[in-house]
């Protein structure tokens, strides 16, 4: 109920509502000196519930682990967000590694300029300007959107929290930009959320669970349709990423669909790709 009540609000109000809601918690860290560096108020953190520290090192563990990515590489970071995944990446990336991100929500953009770019150089993020029904009112639409990048400019390019905001016609072109970025040999790590007999069965009696089929995906909120976007697990596999000249290496499962909370695996599904 109120998760639906907050989705009716406007994408400019929704940020101004969590504000609000944090604004004692922000006062009484910022008074205690117990905000951490890197970190932002919790009012700004607009990219998810989760921890935003122990999600941004579970990532880089994973982007070390299944990614094969070394401090010297240079990275893409597709919807930056508020640097949660930035942020770890500044104590392994060297300075002959860089990162460059990109997002379409201006406060998340300005803060990581200030508090990330200013310390790390090699750290660059820019605003674009796409419209999408969760965070913006307006702007290009992503099925035509063409990253501001070079072609094979990187060795690993991830997207967190980003296909599960993004219809079909929107990631498909994304796979496509992402196979012309990335550098032959390079990785994708991607979360969705997965639909198969397993994730269906095990998110029946769930809060969380999407029940609005429409094909290929599912819906959480029909009105708010990037909300919460989920994708047939072959329809990721055939037709996102095959048909985009890319290959499956693996998909680590979350616990979106169990509930079984766990700090070795994400709650979304993570999707290992290459090129």
């Amino acid at each position: 109920m109120i998760r639906r009540f907050y989705y009716m609000l406007p994408p400019s109000f929704r940020l101004l509502v969590r504000r609000a809601v944090f604004l004692p918690v922000d006062l009484y860290n910022g008074i205690s000196g117990k905000k951490e560096n890197l970190v932002p108020p919790r009012g700004m953190i607009y990219t998810g519930s989760g921890d935003y520290v122990k999600t941004g090192n579970l990532f880089l563990k994973f982007f070390i682990e299944h990614c094969n990515l070394m401090p010297n590489h240079r990275v893409l970071d597709i919807g930056s967000g508020i640097g949660r995944i930035a942020r770890p990446l500044t104590s392994y990336l060297l300075p002959d590694g860089s990162y460059e991100g990109f997002d379409l929500v201006d406060s998340g953009v300005s803060w990581c300029k200030k508090n990330i770019s200013k310390q790390f150089p090699n750290f660059n993020f820019q605003k674009v300007n796409l419209y999408n029904d969760l965070y913006t009112s307006k702007g290009e639409k992503a099925e035509k959107f063409v990253f501001p990048y070079n072609d094979e400019e990187f060795d690993l390019v991830f997207l967190v929290s980003v296909f599960t905001h993004m219809l079909p016609d929107e990631v498909d072109n994304y796979m496509k930009e992402i196979h012309r970025v990335l550098k032959k040999g390079g990785k994708c790590l991607a979360t969705f959320f997965v639909i198969n007999d397993d994730s269906l069965s095990l998110s029946k009696g769930n809060k969380f669970r999407f029940d609005k089929c429409f094909g290929n995906y599912y819906l959480m909120d029909e009105k708010v349709q990037s909300a919460n976007v989920a994708f047939k697990e072959d329809f990721i596999v055939d037709k996102l990423i095959a048909d985009n000249s890319l290959s499956l290496n693996k998909i680590i499962y979350g616990y979106w669909a169990s509930g079984n909370v766990s700090d070795k695996i994400s709650f979304q599904d993570v999707v290992i790709i290459e090129k």
